[in-house]
């Protein structure tokens, strides 16, 4: 039977899922609209039923989080703290229009809060943490730099005689199947993030065994209410994505795109949690180098940069004093 702190947590899982797809809604869909490739209504329909068929397509990562991480039977209330402390994270960034990652903040916010409750470092399985989340940290972005370069660079070879108009609207076409690969990437790892989060909550409460893998119950939901958030858009990050970083056109969004789809789906592949909004930020960079340096706004990508750094450790220390405060309650 369902404790009600277990409930809590789920509920708060939900929540915090709900608002990771609303909050990276425009990872998939900020560089096709601001191309013109497809209306806002329409990539956002698109992007939320290619999460939700992402979402349903594997659990490597969802494995890293609720059994790579940590190794201590953790109290519900624990678990209920890192994902206050994420929610708080993304809600903060939301409102500031800023691309961060909901990843590291639901793995930051879940290391500072168990450090928080067994008040040491020692369960941290930190090569774990250093193999599946610092090192994707730093790598997945500079492989979707790399990836948008090189994929912008062949577009640049394949269609150097083609007319500049028959190039647009081929790649507005285009556009439509690479945001569709991103949603679908995104969904597949992004939502089982929050899967792993309710499946360690579950063995937690002793209604699972260890090693048994999700519930299909877990990831359906999970599935859903990622979709549902994503159908409401983020729209101030999606402004920062767009066209902030530098100027799109559709082939430049087409290398984007696939670039960053590839990038992810490697990485979950690999059973690792990457940022969906790193991954693109930085594709969306290489593609723009492809033509020269100077398109890429590179004073604003350094303020996205310096919010990827400090993810982290902000959310350990949120996650740390939620811990540290329901702790004092339930105790």
């Amino acid at each position: 039977m369902l404790s009600v702190i277990l409930l809590f947590v789920i509920a708060f899982a939900l929540v915090f899922e709900f608002i990771n797809g609303f909050h990276d809604t425009a990872n998939a869909i900020a560089t096709s609209v601001y191309t013109r490739a497809l209306s806002a209504r329409k990539a956002i329909l698109l992007a939320a039923v290619m999460n939700l068929v992402g979402a349903m397509a594997s659990e490597k990562v969802a494995a890293t989080i609720s059994k790579g991480l940590v190794d201590v039977k953790l109290e519900q209330y624990v678990i209920l703290a890192a994902l206050i402390g994420a929610i708080i994270w993304n809600l903060f960034t939301w409102w500031k229009g800023i691309p961060s990652s909901s990843s590291h903040a639901l793995i930051g916010s879940l290391i500072g809060a168990v450090m928080a409750y067994t008040l040491s470092a020692e369960h941290i399985l930190w090569n774990g943490v250093l193999m599946k989340v610092v090192v994707p940290l730093f790598t997945s972005p500079l492989m979707g730099l790399l990836a948008g370069f090189i994929c912008m660079k062949l577009i640049y070879k394949l269609f150097v005689r083609w007319n500049p108009t028959k190039v647009n609207r081929l790649f507005r076409r285009l556009q439509v199947l690479s945001s569709a690969f991103v949603a679908f990437s995104h969904g597949n790892n992004d939502a089982q993030k929050t899967m792993g989060i309710i499946t360690l909550a579950l063995v937690t409460g002793g209604l699972l065994e260890a090693g048994s893998g999700v519930p299909f119950w877990v990831k359906i939901s999970c599935a859903f209410v990622m979709a549902l958030g994503t159908s409401l858009g983020g729209w101030k990050v999606m402004k920062t994505m767009g066209s902030g970083v530098t100027k799109l056109q559709p082939a430049s969004g087409f290398a984007a795109q696939v670039s960053s789809a590839l990038v992810i789906e490697t990485m979950t592949f690999l059973g690792a949690p990457v940022s969906t909004t790193q991954v693109i930020t930085t594709s969306i960079m290489g593609a723009g180098t492809a033509k020269r340096a100077s398109v890429v706004r590179w004073g604003l990508a350094g303020n996205i940069f310096t919010a990827w750094v400090v993810t982290l450790p902000v959310t350990m220390a949120l996650g740390g004093l939620v811990s540290l405060a329901l702790g004092f309650i339930m105790n």
